[in-house]
């Protein structure tokens, strides 16, 4: 009888450093990229607020992450006995990343170890996002409660469902590094939040509150659009062609979208502004998050063309009209962008990148795709909106979340750090 020898898996030190180093770079879009961009468009009164926000961030969702995160979403101890846990979360089998060692490897041939730590990258920057949209009001204590809770009832579901064989994975959503998990369920989250904390004192329809270092906002973009590298190219878990692809189509669509800003804003404000262009920069970087692994260069210009457009439109004309004090478009340009981003992955996907038999989109003729595209963001918002909801008002009962008229009038930096940026 002849026997068949099957090799074991062999770790990749090429896929394996590159996971790690674009773990590095996807943490530069949290500290301290998301920290110098929102905190260079907020007032010299709270800045420190919103450094000290981020990096509270950083050191929390990590704990909780190799905790219970990383089991709730990739583990499979509750989809595997059939419980019915399971369609919400994977289980606990890998909390406390028990049974993780360091010769344990994973897709890619890497150590489970880097995708531990690659995934808990993207935990930390997805609630980072949401600070843009109630900064400038809102009380450290009750922020920490609140995002706490967020973590875990809003991204930790999401993710399973779409990366940890939940069943928007199932269905045949597309989103190769975060359109649905991380933009729009940040930045409808954004939103809710912005609409019941209400407008800032001094928020008035027409008027523009000025931020306070456009040099921060700056570098801010240049640590995002560097760290976009990592979190869409990494995203492929190797080295190799798709990687490469998804590095050229995350550059040329950040490209074209600040491009397309900045003449948007030059013909309708007559200045072409560095802050428009660094916001039509991160718009870009948004939307070809969920197409990075199915998109091709045509592809990466259209949605690099389209999205600024929408984005700017709610950003200019929508918000003040309905008068929301969402203070640094975090559901504008995340939210919305994520949004265009999901439905044209259903548009614009293409099998010269997703190989034979791989998915394509509506351009090509599969109608399907962009149908469950559209489902799996429509879904991703109600989700979002509701938990967002009831964790507001649970919150604000029993800890309060709006800070006093008074601080918010001379600054939270001083009053709920008891510190100044600039002496």
């Amino acid at each position: 009888m002849e026997t068949i020898l099957t090799s074991a898996p062999v770790l990749d030190s090429g896929n394996t450093a590159w996971i790690m180093t674009a773990s590095i770079l996807v943490l530069l879009m949290s500290i301290p990229g998301i920290a110098l961009f929102y905190g260079g468009l907020v007032r010299q009164k709270n800045v420190l607020s919103i450094i000290m926000q981020t990096l509270f961030l950083v050191a929390v969702v990590s704990v909780l992450w190799v905790a219970i995160g990383y089991s709730w979403v990739f583990g499979t101890g509750f989809t595997e006995t059939g419980n019915p846990l399971g369609e919400v979360i994977g289980g606990f089998d890998k909390a406390f990343l028990c049974g993780i060692h360091v010769d344990t490897l994973t897709t890619g041939q890497i150590p489970e170890l880097a995708f531990v730590m690659f995934q808990c990258m993207f935990a930390i920057i997805t609630p980072a996002l949401i600070l843009g949209a109630f900064a400038e009001r809102i009380k450290f204590s009750g922020y920490v409660v609140f995002i706490i809770l967020w973590v875990i009832l809003a991204y930790f579901p999401l993710a399973h469902w779409v990366w940890g064989g939940g069943f928007l994975q199932q269905m045949g959503a597309i989103d190769f590094a975060g359109g649905t998990v991380v933009h729009i369920n940040a930045g409808i989250s954004a939103l809710v939040m912005c609409i019941l904390l209400g407008q800032r004192e001094d928020f008035h329809r027409g008027r523009h509150i000025t931020p306070h270092n456009v040099t921060f906002v700056f570098m801010g973009t240049s640590f995002l659009w560097l760290g976009w590298f990592g979190f869409n190219a990494g995203s492929g878990l190797a080295a190799d062609g798709l990687a490469a692809n998804a590095f050229v189509v995350t550059h040329i669509a950040t490209a074209t979208a600040a491009i397309t800003w900045m003449a948007i804003d030059w013909l309708c404000n007559r200045k072409p502004t560095t802050v428009g262009a660094c916001t039509g920069a991160v718009a870009g970087l948004v939307a070809i998050t969920p197409a990075a692994g199915s998109v091709s260069l045509l592809g990466a210009f259209c949605i690099g063309l389209i999205t600024p457009v929408i984005c700017f439109l709610m950003v200019a004309a929508v918000k003040p009209r309905l008068r929301y004090d969402d203070a640094l478009d975090a559901f504008g340009v995340h939210g919305m962008g994520g949004i265009v981003g999901s439905i044209l992955t259903g548009v614009f996907a293409t099998q010269a990148v997703t190989g034979e038999g791989g998915v394509q989109g509506a351009l090509y003729g599969d109608w399907h795709q962009l149908w469950v595209q559209i489902v799996a963001t429509v879904f991703s918002i109600v989700y979002s909106a509701a938990v967002t909801f009831v964790l507001y008002k649970i919150v604000d009962k029993f800890v309060g979340i709006r800070v006093d008229r008074r601080i918010e009038e001379e600054g939270l930096d001083i009053y709920e750090h008891g510190e100044t940026a600039y002496n």
